[in-house]
């Protein structure tokens, strides 16, 4: 009879045990699934700031070349009314006889 109170002890010690040691599994799964899901959020977060960098690059390159672009017809309509002007042209032969 004390083997088998013995033995019903020890299963059930056993039991426990493995229970423990799934609960155990089960709280890692979880930490680790948050863990992931955290990440996942993280990644997908700063995708998005990528991408809104990105078109940020974009339109200030897009705004810098219109602006290279006005500054070129700028400097061409300044170069050609001082060509016409003759307040500008003395001054230009004044400083080649330098």
């Amino acid at each position: 009879h004390r083997s088998g109170i013995f033995s019903s002890k020890v299963e059930r010690a056993h039991s426990t045990m493995m229970n423990a040691d799934m609960d155990a599994v089960e709280a890692e799964n979880q930490v680790e699934l948050e863990e992931k899901t955290r990440l996942i959020n993280q990644v997908l977060e700063l995708q998005h700031t990528l991408e809104d960098l990105s078109a940020r690059v974009d339109a200030v390159k897009e705004e810098n070349l219109k602006l290279k672009s006005e500054n070129q017809v700028l400097g061409q309509y300044i170069e050609n009314l001082m060509s016409a002007s003759s307040v500008f042209q003395t001054t230009d032969t004044k400083s080649k006889r330098k």
